[in-house]
């Protein structure tokens, strides 16, 4: 009841004054993160997506998968849609990890990963499909996640 009292516009702002650990420990859905990104003065005045995530103390480079299934699922959504090139290397990586997963293409971090959820090793999770993530910054975080599995094998 306390939060009826408080604008909108100040709750969105204490929201975004939570330190990041916070807020991924919270289990704040992806989509509410886009959504306050989208409608934060953070995300405003000319440093758009990635600078509304600093301001949340996270970076595409600090974002990790917690398994190898999750990281092949990641790679293959990444290729399918374009932010990683669909290249032999690239695949060769993905495939080479998906080897090293019992189940396959049926285990369920790599299922999750070929829809565009990054599960890390907490539990916590990030959607690349729906986030409202910039295209720049869904790119800088398969690239991470590619690194990541190649430094797997």
């Amino acid at each position: 009841m306390a939060s009826s009292f408080f604008p909108a516009a100040l709750r969105r702002v204490a929201l975004l004054a939570v330190p990041a650990s916070f807020a991924v420990l919270s289990g704040i859905a992806s989509a509410q993160l886009g959504d306050m990104l989208k409608s934060s003065p953070l995300g405003g005045g000319g440093q758009g997506a990635a600078g509304a995530l600093g301001s949340f103390g996270l970076s595409p480079s600090s974002i990790t998968s917690g398994s190898t299934g999750n990281v092949a699922g990641v790679i293959e959504f990444c290729m399918k849609n374009n932010y990683l090139n669909a290249d032999s290397a690239t695949s060769a990586v993905k495939d080479k990890l998906l080897g090293s997963v019992s189940g396959g293409t049926q285990d369920s971090g790599y299922t999750s990963g070929s829809r565009g959820i990054v599960s890390t090793g907490s539990g916590n999770q990030l959607d690349l499909s729906g986030s409202g993530l910039k295209a720049e910054i869904t790119k800088q975080v398969c690239d991470k996640i590619l690194a990541q599995g190649k430094s797997m094998l």
